[in-house]
C-alpha cells in the first residue's frame, strides 16, 4: 500500500507543533529521539524529520510528497512550490532592523549599505522591487551580532516577539513578510499519495476550524430568540431547545475565538443568561 511522505523540522517549536497536529488529526506517530524517520501506525503516512532548508528542494524532486514548513522557507529557497494550506501556528515576519539612534525614515536610506540576512533572496526581491542598491552579506546564524562588530549597517531576519533585536540594541524597520506554518505540495506528487493528502488536508481543517471556534450554550427568554440569533456568527442557525421555565428556550450555537468577547458583551445586552463556552475538539463540514 502507498504511504505519503511528509517532511517536517527536525527539531524546535515547528516541529513539536507539526506532531501535535497530527495528533490532532488522529494521525499517531511514534518518533524516538534522533530518529530520522517515523511511520504512522494508523494511517498510510511516513515521517520524515529533515532541515528546514533541504526541505523545499525534497518537495521539488518528490522526494517527498508533502511538507509542513514556514512560508518564509518556501519564498527564500522555492517560491514556486504550491502552498495548499495555511496552519495558523509558528507566526513570525521577516523584518529589516537597524541599530538604534541610527535615521531611519524609509527603505531608501538602505542605498549603498551593507545588510547582513540568512535570506539574501527574499530580501534582494524586496530591494528590487523599491529601486534600492545594497551589499549583502548571507549569515546562517546569529545574524543580529552583524551590526555590532561592523560587519553590517543593518539586519533581515526572522522576529517573533522581538525581544532578541532588544538585546542586540537593535530596532525592527520594515516588515518585508508575514509567515506562518504552511502545509507544502510536491508538483510531482502521484494520483494515489494525492488521495491520501485529500484525507490529511480535510482532517487538518477539520482541526483548524475547531482552533478557531468555541461552542456557545445560553438561555435566553423566547422573545429574545430571534435578536440573539442575529448576533451569533452561525454555521447555519442555532439550536432552539424549550426549557422547562416558561418562556425561556436554550440556544446553542458556534462563535468565532476572535470575536468572542465582542459577542459575549452584545448577547447579555440582548437578554443572554447562563452563557457557557465550550472547547470544540473537531468541526467536520
Amino acid at each position: 500500500m502507498s504511504k505519503l511522505k511528509i517532511a517536517i523540522q527536525k527539531s524546535g517549536r515547528l516541529n513539536e507543533d507539526t506532531i501535535q497536529l497530527l495528533k490532532d488529526c488522529g494521525v499517531s506517530i511514534e518518533n524516538g529521539i534522533d530518529q530520522l524517520k517515523a511511520t504512522a501506525s494508523n494511517f498510510p503516512l511516513e515521517v520524515l524529520f529533515l532541515r528546514n532548508s533541504d526541505i523545499p528542494q525534497y518537495l521539488a524532486d518528490g522526494v517527498v510528497d508533502v511538507a509542513i514548513i514556514g512560508e518564509n522557507t518556501i519564498l527564500e529557497k522555492n517560491p514556486k512550490l504550491n502552498v495548499v494550506e495555511y496552519l495558523g501556528f509558528s507566526k513570525c515576519r521577516l523584518s529589516i532592523a537597524t541599530p538604534k539612534g541610527v535615521l531611519y525614515s524609509n527603505i531608501k536610506n538602505l542605498e549603498g549599505k551593507k545588510i547582513a540576512t540568512s535570506y539574501p533572496n527574499t530580501l534582494m526581491r524586496y530591494l528590487k522591487e523599491n529601486n534600492v542598491n545594497a551589499e549583502l552579506h548571507e549569515i546562517s546564524g546569529s545574524v543580529e551580532i552583524a551590526p555590532n562588530i561592523g560587519l553590517a549597517d543593518a539586519i533581515c531576519d526572522l522576529v517573533s516577539s522581538g525581544s532578541t533585536l532588544f538585546k542586540n540594541g537593535l530596532e525592527e524597520k520594515e516588515v518585508i513578510l508575514k509567515s506562518e506554518a504552511c502545509l507544502v505540495v510536491s508538483p510531482v506528487i502521484s494520483k494515489e499519495n494525492q488521495l491520501i493528502l485529500n484525507k490529511l488536508q480535510f482532517r487538518i481543517q477539520s482541526v483548524l476550524r475547531a482552533r478557531k471556534s468555541k461552542y456557545i450554550l445560553l438561555n435566553a427568554p423566547n422573545d429574545k430568540i430571534e435578536a440573539i440569533s442575529n448576533i451569533l456568527p452561525v454555521l447555519k442557525s442555532p439550536t432552539v431547545l424549550p426549557l422547562a421555565e416558561e418562556g425561556w428556550s436554550s440556544l446553542h450555537s458556534v462563535i468565532d475565538k476572535d470575536k468572542f468577547w465582542e459577542v459575549i458583551d452584545e448577547l447579555k445586552l440582548n437578554g443572554a443568561e447562563g452563557i457557557l463556552i465550550v472547547p470544540i475538539e473537531k468541526m467536520v463540514f
